[in-house]
Order: C-alpha cells, then sequence, then structure tokens
C-alpha cells in the first residue's frame, strides 16, 4: 500500500511527539535514578529529592506524558479525519 504525503505528513508528527515525550520519560526513569545521590541535597517537604522524586515526581510525571499524548493524538486525528467513535 502505498502512503499518500498526508500520510506519510501524520506519522511524522505521530513520531516526532513519540520521539519528544520518550526522551522525556528516559530523562524522569534514568537520568532522575543515576543522579539520586546528589538530588538529595535538595529537599521538598522535609524528603530528599532523589526519594521524592522516585516515589512521587516521577509517577506524576508519567501520568502527564499519558495526558499529553492522548490530548495530541486526538487533536491530530481530528485534524486528518482519522478520529475514532465521533460522527464527521
Amino acid at each position: 500500500m502505498q502512503l499518500t504525503a498526508r500520510h506519510e505528513e501524520y506519522w511524522h508528527k505521530n513520531l516526532v511527539i513519540s520521539a519528544i515525550l520518550l526522551v522525556i520519560w528516559f530523562i524522569v526513569t534514568f537520568v532522575e535514578g543515576w543522579f539520586a545521590r546528589e538530588l538529595n541535597g535538595i529537599t521538598i517537604l522535609g524528603f530528599p529529592l532523589g526519594f521524592y522524586m522516585s516515589a512521587q515526581g516521577s509517577l506524576i510525571i508519567y501520568v502527564i506524558l499519558i495526558w499529553i499524548y492522548a490530548r495530541y493524538m486526538n487533536n491530530l486525528d481530528r485534524e486528518y479525519d482519522v478520529a475514532e467513535g465521533e460522527e464527521q
């Protein structure tokens, strides 16, 4: 099946947002863990930042990343007329 220019543009935008969000995920997951000892020098609400990010902060960021991706893709689907579950 040959993809049209519109399909390629849609998938390019999808890959770009996925790559950006994966970089943020990588930073939150692995870089934060790598620098946890240094981050523990900062305290938030009486807890070391490294502990707080591992226990709460990273989970909040994951939920935000999922929300951003879902919202972006819903808007992109509407823009390219491929939205599911909506009357057009």
